[in-house]
């Protein structure tokens, strides 16, 4: 399956006898399903449909969904929209009885009025097709859309992988420094050990199994394993593509705490230390920038 992002914008027309539907959709990055839905008066009571188009091609997102009707007998016929004319009429004698202003009908001005040559559709005469009409135009826009949301996808997917090679590569590094780092920290251990405990007695066996206890404590064997895993993961994930930001934003949080806890881990261990705790922070900067792109993934 494709990887989606959440933005991006299309628009789509469709005509038939009774006139021409254009849609136009536009999307961008929300945890849920956000929509706004613009119609015109008389398409009022296809919005329940209409949403339920939506959810068919898009699962996240805030998206608005504009819709416009140009009615064919406005073209060849040019109705006057008689009620919107009757209103106009109607706030001019209120403007100049209430606040004096009188400049008359200026019916140029009036005709230009959105609406004003196109007789509302009401809802008891609103034809079966023209619904239909509605339906396919936003269909056609949706399917747009997501073709769109598709190639942003495929060009997020290659930057997430991009940035997820660094991960492994870095964590493989901190791999290779592992067994030195705590062989450098079990003998500054012991040191310090025998430091404090100079002039008291201890057996040496006892000395060894304290030093070796704490110095387990700073292994990060289970935490390179585990970022390892999350990395190969991730890569799975993306492969296989379809709805994947809420997964991929709890991974890359697991990520993230595997990483501080190596960070806490090797603080102490010298130079060692600092190579990892440099490493470390790299792999951190790779997650948070996959994470800002995952927030973007539908």
């Amino acid at each position: 399956m494709s990887l989606r992002s959440m933005t991006g914008f299309a628009r789509a027309r469709r005509s038939n006898d009774l006139g021409e539907v254009t849609a136009t959709v536009k999307s961008v990055n929300h945890r849920a399903m956000d929509l706004h839905a613009h119609l015109p008066a008389e398409f009022d009571q296809y919005e329940p449909a209409l949403r339920g188009v939506v959810k068919k091609y898009l699962s996240r997102g805030h998206v608005d969904l504009r819709v416009s009707f140009a009615p064919a007998h406005a073209i060849s016929a040019a109705a006057l929209n008689r009620p919107l004319f009757e209103a106009y009429l109607k706030a001019l004698d209120e403007a100049g009885r209430d606040y004096g202003v009188h400049g008359g009908c200026d019916v140029n001005a009036a005709l230009r009025i959105p609406g004003m040559l196109a007789q509302p559709i009401s809802e008891d005469d609103a034809p079966a097709e023209l619904e239909q009409l509605v339906t396919s135009a936003v269909e056609d826009a949706l399917a747009a859309l997501n073709l769109f949301r598709e190639r942003e996808g495929a060009e997020i997917r290659i930057l997430l992988k991009g940035h997820n090679v660094d991960v492994r590569r870095d964590a493989a590094e901190i791999e290779q420094l592992r067994k030195p780092a705590v062989e450098h920290f079990h003998k500054r251990l012991e040191e310090r050990l025998a430091e404090l405990l100079h002039g008291v007695a201890m057996e040496p066996q006892r000395l060894a199994q304290e030093a070796a206890v704490l110095a387990d404590r700073s292994d990060i064997t289970e935490e390179i394993g585990r970022l390892l895993v999350h990395s190969r993961e991730l890569d799975v994930l993306l492969d296989k593509g379809g709805e994947l930001g809420k997964k991929l934003d709890f991974l890359m949080q697991e990520m993230n705490r595997e990483t501080n806890t190596i960070l806490s881990k090797t603080s102490g261990v010298g130079e060692l230390g600092l190579k990892i705790t440099a490493l470390g922070l790299e792999i951190k900067a790779n997650i948070e920038r996959i994470r800002e792109q995952v927030l973007n993934i539908e």
